[in-house]
């Protein structure tokens, strides 16, 4: 049986990790606005993985102006005809959209009680939604925290298969200056996710 104390921490671990989750959410679904550029800019370092990433972040935010970001973004994402990475489950794991792991996603979307936001025009594997996504499972945005055993399910199969060579292909983009250091950020915090759900096992 969890003391007290230990229920708080595992609380206050499951909330730094929603915002994580939302925080690169927010960042794969448009580029940053002045506001959010100058609260990544004041992000501080430490000796740890994810606070060096965190430090990077920070300066390229700092270096970074929303017009500059955003021409990023369009190149990165979304382009004349495509930008360079595809952000979606489905491109990474068979090399085409609105595949097989797509169709099981929503299966297990439908499941969890997740609907798909009105006027969202990207599907459910995009790296955005599906960051979204995790964050409301941790925090029982759609009904109630999920149990890690499922919050590990789910990010198994839906975003580990494929997530973390998003982000290291990203880290390694010709465009990605800002979103370089995004990459990194992303890379890091999956693998710290994926070594904590290991010691569930």
């Amino acid at each position: 049986m969890q003391t007290k104390s230990a229920q708080a921490a595992l609380a206050e671990e499951d909330f730094l990790r929603a915002r994580f989750y939302g925080l690169l959410a927010t960042l794969l679904a448009s580029a940053p606005p002045v506001e959010l550029l100058a609260r990544l800019g004041g992000l501080k370092e430490d000796a740890t993985p994810l606070g060096a990433a965190l430090g990077q972040l920070a300066a390229a935010a700092r270096a970074a102006d929303p017009q500059t970001v955003g021409d990023e973004f369009d190149a990165l994402f979304i382009g004349v005809t495509g930008g360079e990475l595809v952000p979606y489950g489905s491109w990474y794991l068979t090399g085409f959209l609105h595949e097989k792991p797509l169709a099981l996603l929503r299966d297990d979307l439908a499941r969890l009680g997740v609907e798909r936001s009105p006027g969202v025009a990207e599907s459910e594997d995009h790296a955005a939604s599906l960051f979204e996504t995790m964050q409301g499972l941790i925090t029982g945005l759609f009904d109630q925290a999920l149990p890690l055993a499922e919050q590990k399910a789910f990010f198994a199969t839906h975003i580990q298969c494929w997530a973390p060579r998003f982000f290291s292909d990203l880290e390694k983009a010709p465009s990605a200056r800002f979103y370089g250091a995004v990459g990194t950020v992303g890379r890091v915090f999956l693998d710290i996710e994926a070594q904590a759900f290991a010691m569930l096992d």
